[in-house]
């Protein structure tokens, strides 16, 4: 079992990564809450499949479990499915000792964590995420939200989970789409900040596609080690900790003009990685070399790197302008400027931004 350390005073917390951890939920959280009711939020496909071994853990060690399965879905991380979580909470009688439990992705931990941090202006919260995309960034760094109809992440809040449990057996339920989702943030971290990472990424990548168990523990390792670095400095996103969301600024607008059915989140931040990476060499703050070297990594892990075909640039350019990073109406790109390098770029020329964009329409 490998174990990262996230150290923020008095909100530090561990993130375990290996195999078996369901199993030891209970114990785990027997030494991390005095109170013995949890709220365990999930979906029905996950707790289908691992729900029952994750109560039995818990019950053995003297939790009464209240599950609460949320469709599965971007669109139901929203205010109403949360209010509906507050209810099952409150009636299952949770208070301030009590933690409420992420199983599942991204959404799932986003939602849980949301209403982990504002039911009774705060309790417990337990991220033990399913997926590959969550378990190297969504369930680490304390980023809660829900959405809102007019932007992604609207509305949420900092608020860090007491532990960790990342458990790689759940990885091979993945479907293959859900795997590459995941690689896609695992290559961001080497772009951002681990030029010795993205080389062993480069070296390894058909290993990490099958599932590898060494290659898997790794990446996911080295992914917690690289972004625990950056919310360490910067846990409130106040400044350096902006370069998280290489790709994003794209990414996210894709999602919301395709209504998060065509996309996945991996998925759109691979496009809006080769976005940023165009812009920065032509900008001259990226040389042609490593902007080649990736995008060839990202294609050779089955990523898109087109827009649509049909996409409207108006529209394109008008979605991006509502991304919560954008700053006195000036949208924020993290650019690369060197494999393991990125910087900060604010406001790019919208004809910039077209003749990239345009240029990476496809099929």
């Amino acid at each position: 079992m490998n174990q990262v350390n996230i150290n923020l005073g008095k909100r530090s917390y561990k993130i375990l990564i290996g195999r078996g951890l369901l199993e030891r939920c209970g114990e785990y959280l027997s030494h991390l809450f005095s109170g013995r009711k949890t709220l365990l939020v999930t979906n029905p496909k996950v707790n289908r499949l691992y729900g029952g071994v994750i109560i039995k853990s818990l019950q053995e060690f003297g939790f009464k479990v209240t599950v609460a399965e949320v469709p599965d879905g971007e669109e139901y991380k929203s205010l109403q499915q949360a209010e509906r979580l507050y209810d099952t909470a409150f009636s299952a009688g949770l208070d301030r000792h009590c933690p409420v439990l992420a199983l599942g992705g991204g959404v799932i931990g986003d939602l849980a964590g949301f209403v982990a941090s504002t039911y009774m202006r705060g309790v417990g919260f337990v991220q033990v995420p399913t997926t590959l995309l969550a378990q190297v960034d969504s369930s680490v760094g304390g980023k809660v939200a829900v959405n809102h109809p007019r932007g992604k992440n609207i509305i949420g809040a900092f608020y860090q989970p007491s532990i960790v449990l990342s458990d790689t057996d759940t990885l091979s339920s993945l479907q293959d789409r859900e795997v590459r989702s995941g690689i896609s943030e695992v290559i961001k971290y080497g772009i951002i900040s681990d030029a010795q990472f993205f080389s062993w990424l480069e070296e390894n990548i058909e290993a990490l596609l099958e599932l590898t168990p060494g290659a898997v523990a790794n990446a996911i390792m080295q992914s917690c080690l690289n972004k625990s670095r950056v919310v360490e400095a910067d846990e409130t996103e106040q400044g350096t900790r902006a370069v998280l969301n290489l790709g994003h600024t794209v990414g996210h607008a894709l999602e919301a003009i395709t209504e998060y059915k065509i996309y996945r989140h991996g998925e759109a931040v691979a496009v809006g990685m080769v976005a940023a990476a165009r812009l920065a060499e032509e900008l001259s703050i990226l040389e042609t070399e490593q902007r080649k070297k990736i995008e060839a990594i990202l294609i050779r892990a089955g990523l898109p790197t087109k827009i649509p075909q049909q996409t409207n640039m108006d529209s394109f350019i008008n979605m991006m302008h509502k991304d919560k990073k954008v700053t006195s109406g000036n949208l924020v790109f993290i650019l690369p400027e060197n494999i393991g390098s990125v910087r900060i770029y604010k406001n790019p020329t919208e004809k910039s931004l077209i003749n990239i964009l345009d240029g990476m329409k496809g099929r």
